[in-house]
């Protein structure tokens, strides 16, 4: 069983500048995927405004009021993750396949009559993974120069901890530097790069003018990423069918996370006449677990009765999660103008691995949908989606606002626009044909970063946060689009589904952030090292099998 040390309580971690939550995580845990039955997947998700699936009770709730019978379902499938980086020329490919349970739910439809305004009562639930986080990434390439020990270097002059060269000394001398309130602001990666050489320093003690810390020239740097794990979603279900043309339903959501990541970032150095100087590996374990619930409300409306023509709306809560994080690191270095090799691990430190429990509330978001059908041979949905990912909260377990997490979700966070589109149309009696699409904007913005150095307070780009994390590395996710196709089944009983969904979009991945400074050092006008240029793409073969009765 792992150990979780809340560590940094001892150094007042609540100031906000301690706080390691950031907007990747934000954005991870409150953007989710398309899944569930085979034949909403197969429809792209627009079902919204269409209903009579088990999983429109996700999208709007008021779906389920147009079943008039019973129905219960299962779906299960097979994943494949691509992806594909470009470093400066280097490229790298990865993939992984995974199978998985994808969905199960019933639903219970509970006739009142035939001339009463209320026609019918149902209820519902639905278990469907609304993220899956399975994936396999690398990337690699040349550095020319930039190199994450120059970000460590940042890092500690940032904290405003590190002014003279006893200050140094004290980091690589002292047992255990991370629990001192002398340190309280010095980012941990800045300790682990002095404790291991690193950055180095050179300076006579107490005389600041003449301290200064270095980091290495970067010859090449290679990055590999395991992540494992998932959001499950459990919708509770009730809705009304009120004279067969106003649909009301309400779900109740909850929803269990569990999302784990190994990277390893290794990178070659060398000094400045441009002879090997030696290398170090940096080495990181992070989870993430909690449970969240939210409410989602929602309405169809046939506006002309006798006319299929339909209009949806939902409204979304936020999902009020509460999370642990823990994870720990290692770095190992193995440089020529030391002695020996040094290995820092953290989880030795603070015998165990380190964490912290917080809330997070993702945004509200709002759902209109226009459906209607062609006869008994053609169903047609269109939906778009809103989402302000920028208005995501950070909390500690007491309430009280994380304000530099918050502030780094306000600056980079964004927007999202998602629009939905689906069709079925009947090849026959017995079987149909199904295409959708989805355009989902990113909520992340594209200047978007991990960590910013605490510079003079006219610099614009100020903002201090991720003071106990290890892992800089983070993606800047584009747009993602989302192909869908389906062939259906119905009989007198059984029916049974098939869908094919591609997703594909890009994302500009740094494995560190080596920042330029303006001439007087007040501002950051750009980056040493550019992204890779990332591929991200998806497949996923879906059954469903069901009763309808």
């Amino acid at each position: 069983m792992k150990t979780k040390i809340i560590s940094f309580g001892i150094l007042a971690m609540a100031a906000s500048a301690a706080v390691a939550q950031t907007q990747y995580d934000a954005a991870r845990f409150g953007w989710g995927e398309l899944n569930g039955t085979a034949r909403y997947v197969g429809m792209g998700g627009a079902m919204s405004a269409l209903g009579a699936d088990i999983s429109a009770m996700g999208i709007n709730p008021a779906g389920i009021g147009l079943f008039r019978s019973n129905d219960v379902s299962v779906s299960f499938g097979f994943n494949k993750n691509q992806t594909e980086s470009d470093f400066g020329g280097s490229v790298v490919k990865e993939g992984r396949n995974r199978a998985s349970f994808d969905q199960v739910g019933f639903v219970y439809s509970m006739k009142v009559g035939n001339k009463t305004d209320l026609r019918y009562l149902n209820f519902g639930f639905n278990y469907h993974k609304l993220a899956n986080f399975n994936r396999q990434f690398s990337s690699r390439g040349n550095l020319n120069g930039a190199s994450m020990s120059w970000q460590m270097q940042d890092m500690l002059l940032g904290s405003g901890d590190i002014m003279y060269q006893e200050d140094f000394d004290a980091l690589w001398k002292l047992e255990n530097p991370y629990r001192l309130e002398a340190f309280r602001y010095t980012p941990f990666l800045g300790i682990m790069g002095v404790r291991t050489g690193v950055v180095t320093s050179s300076g006579d003690e107490g005389v600041t003018d003449e301290f200064y810390m270095l980091g290495w020239n970067g010859e090449s740097g290679d990055y590999y990423s395991r992540e494992e794990g998932g959001i499950n979603a459990y919708d509770f279900n009730v809705s009304f069918n009120v004279k067969d043309r106003f649909y009301f339903g309400v779900t109740l959501g909850v929803y269990d996370i569990n999302y784990h990541r190994y990277s390893s970032y290794a990178e070659n150095i060398f000094r400045n006449d441009g002879n090997p100087s030696g290398n170090f590996t940096l080495n990181n374990w992070f989870d993430t677990e909690g449970t969240g619930f939210d409410l989602k409300l929602g309405a169809i409306i046939r506006p002309f009765e006798y006319s299929p023509f339909r209009i949806g709306l939902a409204v979304h809560t936020p999902i009020w999660y509460a999370l642990s994080d823990t994870y720990t690191a290692v770095l190992d270095s193995d440089i020529s103008a030391f002695d020996s090799p040094y290995t820092e691990n953290m989880g030795n430190v603070f015998s165990g691995d380190y964490g912290w429990d917080y809330l997070l509330n993702t945004p509200w978001k709002v759902n209109v949908s226009l459906g209607t059908t062609v006869g008994t041979v053609l169903a047609l949905d269109a939906e778009y989606e809103y989402a302000n990912f920028g208005s995501s909260k950070y909390r500690d377990r007491g309430g009280r606002e994380l304000a530099a997490s918050n502030e780094a979700v306000d600056k980079y966070l964004q927007s999202t626009h998602t629009v939905r589109m689906g069709m079925e149309a009947k090849l026959t009696p017995r079987f149909s044909f199904r295409a959708g699409y989805n355009y989902a904007t990113s909520p992340i913005k594209d200047n978007s970063a991990r960590y910013v150095p605490n510079l003079p307070t006219n610099a614009a780009d100020q903002i201090v946060y991720d003071v106990t994390r290890t892992d800089p590395e983070y993606h800047n996710l584009k747009a993602r689009n989302t192909l869908t196709l389906g062939l259906g089944y119905r009989g007198n009983l059984l029916y049974c589904d098939v869908a094919y969904k591609y997703d594909f979009y890009k994302s500009d991945f740094y494995m560190f952030d080596d920042y330029a400074f303006s001439d007087d050092g007040n501002s950051i006008v750009g980056r040493h090292n550019g992204p890779a240029n990332v591929n991200h793409d998806r497949h996923q073969l879906l059954f469903t099998l069901g009763v309808n009765f």
